[in-house]
């Protein structure tokens, strides 16, 4: 009853489907993890030209805020309010560091990994 050559035959196909079927299944996976490494590496490119625009606007502003109130209080102490400005978010970021970068990335990197 089961040496039945279309039995046989039967469970060859069923062997071949199961090959083919594992195979694509292989392929699907290295395509999903290739879109997420490019997704990622994306969005970290992107996070760094905006962080260096960032950064060169806030260097202009800070000695355009130096010079706007140096004529009043002299350049000296105008360059140390505006680093004292800067000392006081930098504290503030390092208190509430978890609030403001870890949450957040953690939450963009699950949602853009998960998917």
């Amino acid at each position: 009853m089961f040496s039945n050559d279309k039995n046989i035959e039967t469970i060859g196909q069923l062997v071949d489907v199961i090959k083919h079927y594992v195979g694509l299944q292989n392929e699907y996976l290295r395509l999903d993890v290739i879109e997420k490494i490019v997704r990622l590496i994306t969005a970290l490119i992107i996070a760094a030209v905006v962080f260096l625009l960032i950064l060169i606007i806030f260097i202009y502003l800070s000695f355009a805020l130096a010079y706007a109130i140096g004529p009043h209080i002299g350049h000296g102490w105008a360059f140390l309010i505006v680093a004292g400005i800067y000392i006081i978010i930098f504290l503030l970021f390092l208190a509430f560091r978890k609030d403001w970068v870890e949450k957040p990335l953690v939450r963009f990197l699950a949602g853009l990994l998960m998917e």
